[in-house]
């Protein structure tokens, strides 16, 4: 299978994933301030709404149609 094809069904199954989840929270967390042997870290939330899955999928779906047609 071409690369764009295994793209494509990679896309598929995280769109797939976070359809199924009903979208998906992660934490970023990010190291602000170090002084000696104490350190203050900021955390950042985010939020992957199931919308972005969606495209995912529909994104993952055309690259592997065309993927398929150019092979």
């Amino acid at each position: 299978m071409r690369p764009l094809g295994i793209v494509g069904i990679l896309l598929i199954l995280a769109g797939a994933a976070v359809l199924a989840l009903r979208g998906v929270s992660y934490t970023k967390e990010r190291q602000s301030v170090q002084v000696g042997p104490l350190g203050i870290t900021a955390e950042r939330k985010g939020f992957i709404p199931p919308v972005v899955g969606l495209a995912a999928i529909i994104v993952g779906g055309v690259l592997v149609f065309s993927a398929r047609r150019r092979g």
